[in-house]
């Protein structure tokens, strides 16, 4: 080969391979490859600052995990926006108000990775990556995190107020909230078993405790003590038995009419979820595997991807 033939195919090559990187992430489609030339630490630096902000403090993988979830009823980071004098933002709805955290370890990661590549991984898609890095840290299920999710511009407080489920959601609400994100109700049911980690205020499920009759007797007994019939809004009681440990007795304590908040025991209730509780109350392998599929499907809910949207420098405000 002579050095002319050599040097032509070398600048066709620079050619094809800059048309991949301009057109490869500009794309319309998430794929797990997205980061692999503009940012390939991405998912360890991720996983690496989620792993150290659950070692400080366990519950910090339901936090994170929870944020994605609240996000991803549009997957795009629009729950990390603080209010402006332009608009009142998602952080203000009751269902995310008072108990939605992690926005530091969020932070925390943009600021290593604004480092690492700035202005290329998007805030999207650290809530994803952070997610299933919080379920593995606490021995749940993996799953292939697609990236190229880019970050919304504004929020709005009155969607989050529509689309997220409330603590008191009966069956059919919770059925038809997710059926609206495009998901079945055994999808949803899988997603719930995220409630096998982290806490929950007394606030929302006192009700449960006190005027209901669908919760064992000495599991309210005992509850009520950190759960007054008044006052203590903001005391904390686990969301089941084993509540650091990414598991599968969620369901076990369903079964048992130990669940936490009205609309968990909503699913174990003498309805059409019955018996997929008792499949994931005895099949852990099986919840495991429903539950990284619906995450997978839950991150492409509204994802803005292509030239829409943008890249947040800083994960609090648009640029």
């Amino acid at each position: 080969m002579t050095s002319s033939t050599f040097s032509s195919l070398f600048k066709i090559f620079t050619f094809t391979l800059s048309l991949w990187v301009l057109f490869g992430t500009t794309s319309g489609q998430l794929s797990p490859s997205f980061y692999s030339l503009t940012c390939p630490m991405v998912t360890p630096i991720v996983t690496a600052a989620v792993t150290s902000a659950i070692l400080q403090e366990s519950r910090m993988g339901a936090s994170l995990l929870r944020l994605h979830f609240l996000d991803c009823f549009g997957c795009d980071a629009s729950v990390l926006l603080d209010d402006t004098e332009d608009f009142t933002g998602e952080k203000s709805a009751s269902q995310i108000s008072n108990s939605a955290r992690g926005f530091d370890v969020i932070d925390t990661i943009k600021t290593q990775l604004e480092f690492q590549c700035p202005g290329v991984v998007s805030c999207a898609d650290i809530l994803s990556a952070a997610a299933q890095a919080s379920v593995v840290a606490l021995g749940g299920p993996s799953w292939s995190v697609s990236f190229g999710r880019r970050d919304s511009t504004t929020a709005s407080l009155n969607a989050a107020k529509s689309d997220i489920p409330l603590p008191t959601s009966s069956l059919s609400d919770l059925i038809s909230s997710f059926a609206t994100k495009g998901f079945t109700a055994n999808e949803m049911v899988a997603l719930s078993g995220a409630h096998t980690i982290g806490q929950a205020r007394c606030t929302n499920f006192r009700d449960h405790l006190y005027n209901e009759n669908n919760i064992d007797p000495s599991f309210a007994t005992s509850l009520k003590a950190n759960c007054p019939s008044a006052g203590g809004d903001n005391n904390l009681s686990p969301l089941d038995a084993s509540s650091t440990f990414f598991d599968n007795r969620y369901y076990n304590d369903l079964l048992n009419q130990k669940g936490l908040l009205h609309s968990d025991q909503e699913l174990f209730n003498g309805g059409s979820t019955d018996a997929q509780v008792r499949t994931y109350g005895s099949n852990p392998s099986i919840f495991f595997s429903d539950f990284a599929s619906a995450m997978v499907k839950m991150g492409n809910v509204g994802a803005i991807t292509g030239h829409n949207g943008e890249i947040r420098v800083n994960c609090r405000r648009a640029n």
